[in-house]
């Protein structure tokens, strides 16, 4: 292989691609990445883990010899960061891999390409497609609520739902849920998946890296409730996962059946609020208490060791006063997602029973209060 990069766009690549290779493996090859060659078809660079893959189309290559070679990803990376030279010569000498600038030249070690595992290229005929702003505003709004921990359940990812006309995720930790829902397409007459496709944490952190452009559609295709492909409608990125294993919980049953008070917020005033009334908390006194009465919000805490606090923010209220106790953290990750210039609205019963939060775009977020005695 023989091929002359733009070294620019060689390392955006790399950026795009890294955060797929893994720190350690029991395959030292996957601890590198794979770059693809060819003067007709482009030139592509990939990685994978065997859970979680990326195909990403690398521009400003000129191929004088098709081939593939295998890229030690940090001296890679580091030769591509340090290196002054718009463009930098790459090609393979058998055993060698050889980067040549005007100024630096470097042989490296480098191992047989087709012992690398191939990352899947997106073949479906069948899809959703969906806006790239829409999908990471749904990771953004989903991806926080998981338990990458749990075994019980399929929690370590988020929950993916799609039909003719729209798009919902789901993500939770038995302790939350957010919930978001957008307009999607289906192409081709394209089915609703099948089960509960879970897609994890690291594959949605990877899907979001690449959705740098809002203008871009996305496709995606659910094949067979094992693995999940999505694909940048500029073919510039294709990511392959695996999908959660497990049995996801029956969401819709955390939904409180009646509510009793509904309250609109402002989600900056109240993201203000929150993060004031939580800067005395500690590990032992976590909660933050939530009154709402009349015209007014008030935040309470109080930690032994750290002191106390007393927040207060406008509302407008109507209806029976509610106290009610909450981990200030659980509502700091869900409001830092939304925009500042937003409304919120609060969906209450009493100190005992989930509160719901609800935005006019679609957006669901549940919060199991704390116990505290009254």
């Amino acid at each position: 292989m023989k091929a002359l990069c733009k070294r620019k766009d060689l390392l955006a690549a790399f950026g795009m691609v890294s955060g797929v290779v893994p720190a350690r493996s029991p395959k030292p090859i996957l601890q590198n990445v794979k770059l693809v060659a060819d003067p007709e078809l482009g030139t592509t660079l990939m990685a994978t883990d065997l859970e979680v893959g990326i195909r990403h189309k690398v521009l400003g290559v000129r191929a004088y010899e098709p081939g593939s070679v295998i890229l030690p990803t940090n001296k890679m990376q580091q030769i591509l960061a340090t290196s002054r030279d718009e463009e930098l010569d790459v090609e393979t000498d058998g055993e060698n891999l050889i980067v040549r600038g005007r100024s630096a030249h470097f042989r490296l070690p480098s191992e047989d390409p087709s012992l690398y595992p191939e990352v899947p290229d997106f073949a479906a005929t069948s899809y959703h497609v969906v806006a790239a702003s829409d999908l990471r505003k749904l990771i953004r709004r989903t991806m926080f609520a998981t338990d990458v921990e749990s075994t019980r359940y399929a929690l370590g990812g988020v929950l993916i739902e799609l039909d003719a006309e729209s798009i919902t995720m789901v993500g939770t930790d038995g302790r939350r849920l957010a919930k978001m829902s957008a307009a999607a397409e289906a192409e081709n007459g394209a089915q609703p998946p099948g089960g509960s496709p879970v897609i994890p944490v690291k594959a949605l952190k990877l899907i979001d890296r690449n959705l740098d452009d809002p203008e871009l559609s996305v496709h995606i295709a659910v094949q067979s409730g094992s693995a999940v492909l999505i694909r940048t409608s500029d073919q510039g990125a294709v990511i392959y996962s695996r999908l959660v294993e497990g049995r996801f919980p029956r969401y819709q049953d955390v939904f409180p059946a009646d509510v009793e008070v509904r309250i609109p917020l402002d989600v900056a005033l109240l993201r203000q609020a929150v993060d004031q009334a939580s800067i005395v908390t500690s590990d032992e006194s976590r909660g933050v208490d939530f009154k709402f009465a009349g015209d007014t919000l008030t935040l309470s805490s109080q930690a032994a060791d750290v002191g106390s606090s007393q927040v207060t923010m406008p509302i407008h209220h109507e209806g029976k006063d509610v106290d009610i106790t909450f981990d200030p953290r659980y509502l700091s990750d869900a409001l830092k997602t939304i925009d500042d210039d937003a409304m919120i609205t609060a969906e209450l019963i009493d100190h005992k029973n989930a509160a719901v939060f609800k935005t006019e775009d679609r957006y669901t977020y549940v919060v199991m209060p704390l116990t505290r005695d009254r």
